[in-house]
């Protein structure tokens, strides 16, 4: 079935996914690809602020080195700095649903659409785009918005799969299927073009305080 779900940027959240320290703990994050991933994540922060609509940002633990609860490096990147109001939850599987009663914070803040970003591209943002649309959210993947590394082989040690083909398949996969691919500016550009009527309740009541 073709992804054709229409629900207005007005309903949607912020998904802020792992953009954490733990993956600067090796000599990956060296070959890390889209430099512009801060200031498109910051930028997308800044964007649903404005408009009152939820961000939510999500940190990720499992044994890894750095995704200990524990280790120093298992926070946010210095780039983020979520408001009193905005949730930080701690997940442990590779989608943000199963794990973090996130589906029941969503209803609580009557949101029906997802804007999803961070990191990695292929792995957990991927997977919480295809969990959403199967529990009927529509999906914005805003692939600059994410970042990944080199996929190392398991089977044939010296191979890997690089950061461009990760995108092409990300994209390739979910376009159409599970989420719509968006820019930035495409997302700026819907909330330009939103009604006084169509904004969030809670900035229309910080408005006329």
């Amino acid at each position: 079935m073709l992804y054709n779900k229409h629900v207005p940027i007005g309903e949607s959240a912020l998904l802020v996914i792992d953009a954490q320290d733990s993956f600067k703990t090796g000599d990956r994050w060296e070959r890390r690809n889209n430099k512009e991933f801060e200031k498109n994540v910051e930028r997308l922060v800044l964007i649903f602020r404005e408009h009152g609509l939820p961000v939510i940002y999500f940190l990720h633990t499992d044994e890894d080195p750095g995704f200990e609860k524990t280790s120093p490096h298992y926070k946010l990147m210095d780039f983020l700095s979520p408001l009193k109001s905005e949730p930080v939850i701690h997940k442990n599987t590779r989608n943000v649903f199963t794990s973090t009663g996130l589906p029941e914070l969503l209803m609580e803040k009557r949101v029906r659409r997802v804007v999803i970003t961070g990191i990695q591209m292929e792995q957990c943002c991927e997977t919480s785009a295809r969990v959403a649309a199967d529990l009927g959210y529509a999906v914005d993947f805003v692939t600059e918005g994410t970042m990944t590394f080199p996929i190392a082989s398991r089977d044939n040690p010296g191979q890997e799969l690089d950061v461009e083909a990760i995108r092409e398949r990300t994209e390739y996969a979910l376009r159409g299927r599970f989420a719509r691919i968006v820019t930035v500016d495409g997302i700026a550009k819907e909330f330009e073009e939103l009604r006084p009527s169509q904004t969030a309740p809670q900035k229309a009541a910080t408005l006329k305080t």
